[in-house]
């Protein structure tokens, strides 16, 4: 491992830390659960992946009707950077992607040279794979393109590189020891991205953006208008009565991988980090699903019972209980039943 300069990398894991304190809170009160290096890695790779999207975000926030002109190149150029992170540790590199030929100078991206260098830290210390990072910038690449979304398997690709690759990043962070874990990784992301997805439906429609799948809509009566009118009637009730129901399926299966998380503190972080992302779902409920004209978000209050339960009894952590792998069965495509309040 090439020396690195220390007092770099101490600035970047600062800088990461001030991040994510700043646009994470559900997350940075999890992290106390985590110690040492470990805490600090969290942000480090937190860091990385909001860099990332704010990017996407400023670009899109420019213009709602246009695709902007320069963010394919920018994430091509932050693909390369990436890229750079692994020449020290190609056995960690994307086996998809060619090794660059040559380091260029300061590399490029929406990153900090400090936080670089302590993402490179975290990475070869906790042995962080590239392929991850390289699947959130395709992520990001699909909403240069995609405002709507006609199908669940669009949608959920779309969870997958958001959402679920981050998971795979914690996971080696997070002292995972199993390979079949990472499936469950995947599906804490995919289910804390469809929580978001729920919760800023009024959100996204200023945006021009409607994440919840066309075919889904139509399914329970629902149409783009609707949306946009904030319809909440029996319709839109029995529509988020089943998006919630996926999501705490993606809950459950993610918990079945919590036993294999090896490092100290891991378990119980990700038990509540799974536990408030979850307990949204549980606000929209309270809010009788109206997500049209505020955001749900947990209170304090209710954030410090959820970490007592994950300090004290964590096998008692609502939507997190530890199961036996494999997990509840995600719903897809409702039917007609469905939407008399049975699963099909």
């Amino acid at each position: 491992m090439k020396s690195r300069d220390e007092s770099l990398v101490a600035k970047g894991y600062r800088m990461a830390e001030q991040v994510t304190r700043h646009h994470a809170k559900s997350f940075f009160f999890a992290s106390f659960m985590l110690f040492g290096m470990r805490r600090k890695a969290a942000f480090a790779l937190y860091a990385f992946c909001r860099r990332l999207d704010d990017m996407v975000d400023v670009a899109d926030g420019a213009d709602k009707g246009a695709v902007p002109t320069n963010l394919a190149e920018r994430l091509t150029r932050a693909r390369r950077a990436v890229a750079e992170l692994f020449l020290d540790t190609p056995e960690l590199a994307d086996p998809r992607l060619p090794p660059p030929a040559t380091r260029a100078s300061g590399g490029e991206g929406p990153w900090h040279p400090a936080e670089l260098a302590a993402l490179v830290d975290c990475i070869q210390r906790f042995r962080v794979p590239e392929y991850p990072m390289q699947e959130l910038i395709s992520g990001m690449e699909m909403d240069l393109t995609i405002r709507r979304y006609d199908s669940w398997s669009q949608l959920d690709l779309y969870c997958y590189r958001v959402a679920g690759v981050v998971g795979l990043m914690m996971a080696a962070m997070l002292g995972c020891s199993e390979e079949w874990a990472l499936g469950p990784a995947a599906d804490l992301g995919r289910g804390m991205q469809l929580t978001n997805i729920l919760r800023d439906v009024g959100e996204d429609l200023e945006r021009d953006r409607v994440y919840l799948p066309a075919e889904e809509l139509a399914a329970f009566g629902l149409s783009l208008e609707d949306l946009r009118r904030g319809v909440v009637d029996e319709r839109w009730r029995d529509f988020m009565r089943w998006q919630i129901a996926r999501a705490r399926a993606y809950y459950e299966r993610a918990a079945a991988g919590i036993p294999a998380l090896s490092g100290f503190g891991s378990q119980r972080m990700v038990m509540l980090m799974g536990s408030i992302y979850g307990d949204i779902l549980r606000v929209i409920e309270e809010r009788d699903f109206d997500v049209f004209s505020g955001r749900s978000a947990v209170p304090a209050s209710r954030k410090f019972a959820l970490a007592t339960h994950a300090l004290v009894r964590p096998t008692t952590v609502p939507l997190m209980h530890v199961r036996a792998p494999g997990g509840a069965a995600v719903p897809l495509l409702p039917t007609r039943a469905a939407t008399t309040g049975s699963m099909p």
